[in-house]
């Protein structure tokens, strides 16, 4: 299952008290102040893990709790300081307050972290030679947790234009692949090699018209591009269903033209599928006629013209 968006509840540890003690001796009959300080409760970290790719550990874990500080003894004696509460999250996730909306940090590279709730600190024991104080309480907060892929490319298209079976076949990726619309559900993650060198790629679930508005889940889908630098705009040249491949094109780029964030301003490779079908060579011939930019002919099923692809993707990058 792919989760990429949370609400957690997070409270860091309450401080502990000082300590109000008088030492007596035979020298000091009245007593002398000798109470210590209470320790620092836990703090609640946030940090990236590589090892994750998705929200999927927080569906059944949703509270974190930090531990107390301990209270401060006789003799000067200070309490324990909690340890820190880290919460591991995968790289690309987007810490929010989720009573203001106000985004706290990006956290984008792997060992980054940020303390999103701080623990009290410790009361002041007597030996300060005044009244032991109580320790102050943690943070207590709601965060929502927003994960956006890290990809150096995405790939776009409609439903069944055959993305899975691109990624599948440039990557080690194993998306799941079928002959109906909306086989993937959730965006999937390959890295692809070229002469030029490696790039991770993103399979994202196809778009409707209307996604922007999150018509079948697209809103969802289109945040994962984002943070993506080239975009590979794959078209079912072959009209599967009936579809006109100029028609499709121009949606797609409307539909990133909508949702704005700068996706439509992002590098495109156009990218001509199912090229072993039918019509698709007649297709081929006309959208090149309408649309004067460079397309890239390919059969994804057949592993035919991947190379040169793959290699255009790396020059773009």
């Amino acid at each position: 299952m792919f989760v990429d968006s949370v609400k957690v509840d997070i409270r860091a540890g309450n401080g502990g008290n000082g300590c109000k003690s008088l030492y007596h001796d035979r020298y000091e009959r009245k007593g002398r102040p000798d109470g210590g300080d209470g320790g620092k409760g836990a703090d609640i970290v946030f940090c990236v893990d590589h090892n994750l790719l998705t929200l999927l550990d927080f569906q059944h874990h949703r509270h974190f709790f930090g531990a107390h500080g301990g209270h401060g003894g006789s003799n000067r004696k200070k309490g324990r300081s909690a340890e820190d509460v880290i919460v591991r999250v995968p790289a690309g996730t987007i810490i929010k307050d989720a009573s203001s909306g106000a985004i706290l940090r990006d956290l984008s590279q792997d060992g980054q972290s940020v303390v999103v709730a701080k623990g009290g600190k410790g009361g002041l024991g007597n030996w300060h030679r005044m009244d032991a104080a109580p320790g102050e309480p943690g943070e207590e907060r709601t965060v929502l947790l927003d994960l956006k892929l890290i990809a150096d490319v995405g790939v776009v298209g409609f439903p069944n234009a055959g993305k899975s079976t691109l990624v599948s076949a440039v990557s080690h990726a194993r998306p799941k692949v079928a002959a109906y619309p909306f086989t993937t559900t959730a965006p999937v993650l390959g890295v692809a090699d070229s002469r030029k060198g490696k790039f991770v790629i993103a399979d994202v679930p196809g778009l409707i018209a209307g996604a922007w508005e999150g018509r079948g889940l697209g809103d969802k889908f289109l945040k994962h591009i984002e943070r993506t630098r080239v975009l590979i705009h794959l078209l079912d040249m072959a009209g599967f269903e009936g579809r006109d491949p100029v028609d499709d094109y121009k949606k797609i780029n409307l539909e990133l033209k909508n949702y704005g964030n700068g996706v439509n301003k992002k590098p495109q490779v156009i990218c001509a599928n199912k090229m072993d079908i039918g019509d698709a060579a007649k297709n081929l011939k006309r959208f090149k006629s309408l649309v004067r930019k460079p397309v890239y002919p390919i059969s994804a099923l057949e592993g035919k013209g991947l190379e040169e692809l793959v290699d255009a993707v790396a020059k773009k990058l």
